[in-house]
């Protein structure tokens, strides 16, 4: 059995260092050079409020969101834990951006071929055997790989520990039916930007309710989708086989000369 893998992000250790950043960034070949918040370039970033340091990055929901309303399945979940897109199937319509929970998902406003962008968990280390490169890189462990459910523990540990410390909670254990990405903090989590008002149930649950009393609308909006996609692949193709039957005819005048 494959086991759910996880990040405990610490607050408390958090000194702002940005090393994650650069680590991210090194491993997924981004464009260098430090950024406050989530871009097509920075995966994760750091928020500051009064002193205190907060990773950003994509939560890498249990149930995700953004799996479920994409149309042409450019999102999927594995079993390991991390989200992953595949900008090949992606068709534009940015609904995993207005669905995600947490704002995370980036678009390439200014390319002329657009992705979106987020955290992908380094899953090719993941299946390495590896840890992120972001935790590879923190110096003070504010950040640390492992299996989600030994994670768990070792967080309650830390709170029933020092109790007068952190606030008794964790974050991303239950939120949205639970994330990958989890947090403790000294400091209430609504003072550092997380929204605590998020149901515990999975949001596509919630969404698949009231998806259900309309079937017929979903039916003809998944078909109108995949044959918007489809046209634009086909077009894509012309394109490209009348290029090179113009190449073709080209080079066969240039030889014939």
């Amino acid at each position: 059995m494959i086991k759910k893998k996880a990040m405990l992000i610490d607050i408390t250790l958090c000194v702002g260092c940005n090393a994650c950043q650069d680590g991210c960034k090194s491993e997924n070949k981004l464009a260098a050079g430090e950024e406050k918040r989530l871009s097509p370039s920075a995966y994760t970033a750091l928020n500051e409020y009064n002193g205190v340091f907060v990773r950003r990055m994509c939560q890498h929901c249990d149930v995700p969101t953004c799996v479920s309303v994409c149309p042409v399945g450019a999102f999927t979940k594995l079993s390991e834990g991390p989200v992953l897109y595949d900008a090949d199937k992606c068709i534009g319509c940015r609904y995993c951006m207005q669905a995600c929970p947490f704002q995370v998902p980036r678009y390439e406003w200014s390319s002329t071929k657009p992705r979106v962008q987020k955290c992908k968990f380094c899953a090719p280390r993941i299946t390495n055997g590896l840890q992120p490169a972001c935790a590879e890189a923190c110096p003070t462990g504010a950040t640390k790989f492992g299996d989600r459910d030994e994670l768990l523990r070792e967080a309650y540990a830390r709170i029933n520990a020092e109790p007068d410390k952190y606030v008794h909670k964790i974050y991303g254990s239950d939120d949205v039916g639970g994330t990958s990405i989890l947090y403790i903090s000294s400091v209430p989590f609504e003072q550092l930007g997380f929204d605590t008002k998020l149901d515990k149930a999975p949001m596509p649950l919630l969404t698949w309710n009231a998806l259900s009393k309309v079937p017929n609308v979903v039916t003809v909006g998944s078909v109108m989708l995949a044959g918007i996609w489809w046209i634009t692949n086909r077009r894509t193709e012309v394109q490209r086989y009348e290029a090179s039957q113009k190449q073709s005819t080209t080079t066969q005048t240039q030889d014939k000369q």
